[in-house]
């Protein structure tokens, strides 16, 4: 009793010193992405609601870690978007947010959040930089011309590039462009960059998100006062009604067993989703004071859950976000309370503040989501995988490329499967190393095998020993040997019969013997 209430005691004064305020600040940084991300996405502003919500109300609750934040992702959209494109409905997407949701407590509840040890960092990162890439994209027509047809900039970026409706959509374009749009844009983008690199350090305490987003509706409003003639339409700025849950679509379980397409689309949700949390739990335990560690299953459990209810409601998928567990860490939260704390300013903000929300124009959530993307697809961050050297930047690109001309999926397989080959070549070459000493009338050649021998190596070892001349020795040392393949043991049993007619010295020293078999 004595414990809980201790517990207690230190909780409500974390809470008061420390979480309350950082709840603030996060919710100022969540509130933006919400919106934008529903944007990006082509759901109702409900969804990326809900899914912020669920993230701060739910998954904190189950969740052991103290300073992620939980909420819908960026690195989702382009999947949520095509997502509705291919099921055809958005009934059937949130169902496969809660089949997602389900298949994440499995791996919780199996103990298999260790899987992304599994994959390569290159092929992570390049996963980021496409990601990235394609939510640039997807936001320049709404930024650049007040487009309003998100789905033009369909799943894969490349598939921009085609000629059925080009020009078609290029007149669309021409047809929507905005005057205004554009000037409340640009000056996002240079007010943001201009907060970033020297105001930020002024009022650290204000978000750049939040802020970036009360600099443009300011600009709206002065458009619309003083040049009425260029001012946003209606349909430029967010819209949620006034019973916000009037939007909802909830999922339709009738096509569990019919639409294919939504067990193939909740199994990427998934396996992105579950990514993108454990890297950025990973991440944020880094930047915790305490040095507390987060338990990844039961992570992914309180993950699970979290997306299996936002399904249910008609939310978009969620994971933990470094950028909110960031602005978290940032801002000295201390448990998770600050994270709960969030998701009730956001459940308030629904259903007592809707009109304020209204007054966003939707070109300056789409700065905010440029800005995610760059973050995303760093250009410093390329370049550091580029000067790490072939076996690194070859996959990444790889997976980059794939990624943009296919999907998230395959191109990530994609990206496995290359990673794989540079594997097996360097473990090709890396199989012995060759030494020619000379001794007065005849050489002898070492050859030191590498701590692992695989079977890989096989043809390697039968072209250096068919190149040793006669009358030579040839000394084979395995004492760094930790691993050597059978298939290696039996060339070297077979090769002593060959080097006796070619009166070539051969010694083993620490190479087991084993019996090969004749094939007649």
């Amino acid at each position: 009793m004595q414990l809980v209430s201790r517990k207690s005691k230190f909780y409500f004064l974390a809470f008061l010193k420390h979480d309350f305020k950082a709840s603030i600040t996060v919710f100022f940084v969540a509130l933006p992405l919400c919106l934008g991300i529903s944007l990006a996405s082509g759901v109702p502003i409900y969804s990326g609601l809900a899914a912020g919500m669920i993230g701060g109300l739910i998954v904190s609750l189950i969740s052991k870690s103290p300073l992620s934040v939980s909420g819908p992702a960026a690195g989702l959209t382009a999947i949520c978007a095509a997502a509705i494109h291919e099921t055809g409905g958005l009934e059937y997407v949130f169902l496969a947010v809660c089949l997602a949701g389900i298949l994440q407590i499995l791996l919780g509840v199996f103990k298999l959040g260790g899987f992304t040890s599994f994959i390569p960092s290159a092929v992570i990162k390049g996963m980021l930089t496409a990601i990235g890439i394609i939510l640039i994209s997807k936001q320049i027509p709404f930024v650049m011309f007040g487009y309003d047809k998100p789905m033009f900039w369909s799943n894969e970026l490349f598939n921009i590039i085609t000629f059925n409706h080009a020009f078609e959509n290029i007149d669309n374009i021409w047809n929507s462009f905005s005057a205004g749009i554009l000037i409340v844009s640009i000056s996002s983008i240079l007010f943001l960059m201009v907060w970033k690199r020297w105001l930020y350090k002024l009022i650290s305490f204000l978000p750049a998100s939040f802020i970036t987003v009360v600099f443009g509706v300011l600009v709206s409003l002065g458009i619309q006062i003083f040049f009425p003639s260029i001012k946003l339409l209606p349909t430029h700025f967010v819209n949620v009604p006034h019973n916000v849950f009037s939007q909802v679509h909830f999922p339709d379980f009738k096509a569990l067993f019919v639409h294919t397409a939504i067990w193939k689309n909740a199994i990427v949700i998934c396996f992105v989703a579950t990514l993108e949390t454990l890297l950025s739990i990973e991440a944020i335990d880094k930047l915790d004071p305490d040095n507390r560690v987060t338990p990844q299953n039961r992570e992914l459990i309180a993950q699970g859950v979290g997306n299996t209810i936002s399904g249910i409601i008609g939310g978009l998928p969620i994971t933990a976000v470094i950028v909110r567990s960031a602005a978290n860490a940032e801002a000295k939260a201390k448990t998770k309370l600050s994270a709960f704390t969030h998701g009730v300013w956001i459940l308030l903000v629904v259903l007592f503040a809707s009109g304020l929300v209204n007054k966003i124009p939707y070109c300056v959530l789409a700065v905010i989501l440029i800005r995610t993307g760059y973050n995303l697809a760093k250009p410093s961050m390329i370049m550091s995988v580029y000067k790490q050297g072939r076996e690194q930047f070859m996959p990444f690109i790889v997976t980059v490329i794939a990624i943009l001309i296919t999907n998230l999926l395959i191109g990530v397989l994609i990206g496995i499967a290359y990673s794989i080959y540079f594997l097996a070549k360097h473990t090709y070459r890396a199989g012995y190393t060759l030494k020619e000493v000379q001794h007065g009338h005849y050489k002898e050649y070492v050859i030191e095998l590498a701590l692992n021998v695989s079977f890989l190596n096989k043809k390697k070892f039968i072209e250096v020993l068919d190149t040793i001349p006669p009358y030579s020795s040839v000394r084979v040392i395995g004492t760094n040997s930790v691993y050597i393949d059978y298939d290696i043991l039996e060339i070297f049993q077979q090769y002593k019969s060959k080097a006796h007619k070619r009166h070539i010295e051969l010694k083993l020293k620490d190479v087991p013997e084993v019996e090969t078999i004749e094939i007649h």
